[in-house]
């Protein structure tokens, strides 16, 4: 054993002591502004369905008509592959999964809307109705497992009535069992901080009717104008909408059209693709990363339905529009008909099953420290082990898959996903 080395320091301790403290503040703010990612199930879509059609059998429904969309336009797994440009040894893993996963939970978030998709005449009772269903399909095990409402913006000309259907949503589901686990508020069309702190103050007066504890309802936040992105001096707005929202705001979600409309694009050149949004969609990741709240992207308005051909064309944009945010790490996106569900789950499901092993292996070397190819840092094994937790909660890879090829149960995968702050750069190589 060679000689030990003799260690000195030159500072006293009061040095640190007085740095650590000058940084107490920053400490704080870190911890309240960045508290990082939940740790919980993030959905791969949200589904939205008009408050006025709505009902009992819409979930079912959706999943049906998904279902014959492939009887009818891809019965078999080959159809699909070439379709969308599977290799063969992915399309029958795919495929067989998607089918699943339409029979089992054809819908991760329900969104029933009373913006922009509704059009009853009787908003109060259809507000009512959507809170009695939902609240049912929560107690008999039916329910999405994100469900909740779109209600009309703070803006003054349709300000009372997003307030009043919000109360009325909301105390129908008090009525019937109180607040489901997964309940999700979207609020539209915010264009100024205050809006959403307006929003804020709303749900804190019904939590406090209801003896509910501060903060329990959170909500989304829906960027659809370009307001919200820029200010008129300069600042990033969403940014501040997300510290406006103090704690509950869960999500951003990007407006595809009414977004692009704003901006001035043409109708025919409105898409999630477009430099535009990829722009907003940049702003909108930044702005929250480390925050807790996450991204989703819009829609796509081509709907696969009349002939084959048409549906294949669609089908393969809507796959490749999921496939590119996929890749820019906006995991979640809207789905506009119940023909999108299937390439929405095919495109996640190649996506993380693609990608599987090569994640497990460099993420079992970097756990045993084995040298490879690559070298890994501590925040490229929490990407890893993220991206194995997501395929996880969706369906597209199996608990005993995951286990075999990391050697890692889930709870160490969650360990590694969601690490304490610091430890990413206290065990950094």
């Amino acid at each position: 054993m060679g000689q030990q080395e003799k260690v000195s320091t030159s500072l006293a301790g009061a040095v640190s002591e007085d740095i650590s403290a000058s940084l107490a503040p920053v400490d704080a703010e870190l911890a309240r502004r960045y508290p990082g990612d939940p740790g919980t199930r993030q959905p791969v879509h949200t589904v939205y369905v008009p408050g006025d059609a709505f009902d009992a059998g819409t979930i079912r429904s959706w999943g049906d008509q998904a279902l014959a969309a492939l009887d009818e336009h891809a019965p078999d797994a080959a159809t699909l592959g070439r379709v969308l440009g599977l290799p063969d040894d992915l399309a029958e893993p795919v495929y067989s999964r998607v089918r699943a996963k339409l029979e089992r939970e054809p819908v991760e978030d329900l969104r029933v809307d009373f913006e922009d998709g509704y059009h009853g005449r009787d908003e109060d009772a259809d507000a009512a109705r959507a809170a009695r269903l939902v609240s049912e399909a929560y107690a008999g095990g039916t329910a999405a497992p994100y469900t909740g409402i779109r209600m009309k913006c703070m803006e003054a000309a349709v300000r009372d009535r997003g307030i009043r259907t919000t109360d009325v949503f909301l105390t129908g589901l008090m009525e019937h069992g109180g607040l489901p686990g997964g309940l999700v508020l979207t609020l539209p069309k915010v264009t100024y901080p205050e809006q959403v702190t307006a929003f804020v103050r709303l749900l804190e007066a019904f939590e406090k009717t209801h003896g509910l504890d501060a903060g329990r309802i959170g909500f989304e936040i829906q960027i659809e104008t370009s307001q919200a992105i820029l200010a008129a001096d300069g600042t990033a707005t969403v940014a501040r909408m997300i510290d406006a929202a103090e704690g509950r705001a869960t999500g951003l979600h990007y407006g595809t059209f009414d977004y692009s409309a704003c901006l001035g694009v043409s109708a025919a050149h409105q898409a999630s693709d477009h430099p535009a949004a990829d722009h907003a969609k940049a702003i909108m990741q930044v702005a929250a990363a480390g925050t807790g709240v996450r991204v989703s992207d819009g829609s796509t308005n081509v709907l696969p339905v009349g002939g084959t051909d048409h549906v294949h064309r669609a089908w393969r944009l809507h796959y490749g529009l999921t496939r590119r945010a996929l890749a820019r790490a906006y995991y979640q996106g809207w789905d506009m008909h119940p023909g999108h569900l299937p390439t929405r789950y095919a495109a996640v499901f190649a996506f993380y099953r693609e990608g599987m092993e090569a994640a497990a292996a460099r993420l079992a070397a970097y756990v045993s420290r084995t040298e490879g190819d690559i070298m890994d840092e501590p925040a490229t094994a929490k990407a890893l082990s993220g991206y194995l937790l997501r395929g996880l909660d969706c369906g597209a890879l199996d608990d005993a898959e995951v286990a075999g090829l990391t050697g890692l149960t889930r709870a160490e995968l969650d360990a590694f996903a969601r690490p304490r702050r610091g430890d990413l750069t206290a065990t950094a190589h």
